[in-house]
């Protein structure tokens, strides 16, 4: 059966100028997940991303160190929310006593809870976004070939959450844990599309402990 490699792109530039770019570390994790996806000895993969920098850059970096074949396609629908706008509709500023995580927790929950559009997408849009993506992908990927897709933890929790009929607060619970290029595997079977494995990070087990990060 075909199976799906969802990863989250590598630790981007946080607190910098420019969000969306690949940190050094994140640089180093993108080497590190293609090396891990090369040992799996995927069939021919799809190589799919966001449009944003951060994932095609992991993307790029991951096909040449797996040494895939088929060139990067790019679909936005793999593309993040807009935390910063997200934040600033429905989050106060961070405090001594509120990380940003937490600001981000309360601001996903609200956005789910009403109609409100960020950056011009509901919730909603956003998640049958992702949906519509993976059920497309599913379909053209035959009995012999595997895709490997580098998006976003926010897209991830969305795409998990519809799988396993989760409530908004099970959602921000898997983003809120999500590591930075982890491993979400989907299997395509004939009763559908079914998660697998979420989440994994075992590359960064061990010797590579500190490429673990999870902003």
């Amino acid at each position: 059966m075909p199976l799906i490699c969802l990863v989250r792109h590598g630790q981007a530039s946080f607190a910098a100028e420019d969000y969306d770019v690949l940190s050094d570390l994140g640089r180093a994790q993108a080497i590190e997940v293609g090396q891990e996806l090369a040992r799996r000895d995927l069939r021919d993969p799809h190589l799919i991303s966001g449009t944003l920098t951060r994932q095609r850059d992991t993307a790029h970096l991951i096909a040449e160190t797996a040494r895939f074949k088929q060139p990067l396609s790019q679909d936005p629908r793999w593309n993040e929310y807009d935390h910063v706008a997200l934040l600033a509709r429905y989050a106060p500023p961070p405090s001594d006593t509120h990380s940003v995580q937490e600001a981000l927790d309360r601001a996903l929950l609200a956005w789910m809870a009403e109609p409100g559009a960020v950056d011009g997408t509901t919730w909603g849009a956003f998640a049958e976004g992702a949906a519509a993506a993976l059920t497309e992908l599913s379909a053209m990927l035959g009995r012999g070939r595997d895709a490997v897709v580098v998006t976003s933890g926010g897209l991830l929790a969305a795409l998990c959450g519809t799988l396993l009929s989760l409530p908004p607060e099970g959602v921000v619970a898997l983003n809120r844990v999500t590591v930075n290029a982890s491993i979400t595997t989907l299997v395509v079977g004939r009763s559908g599309t079914s998660l697998l494995t979420f989440n994994d990070h075992a590359h960064f087990a061990g010797d590579q402990r500190r490429l673990l990060t999870y902003r």
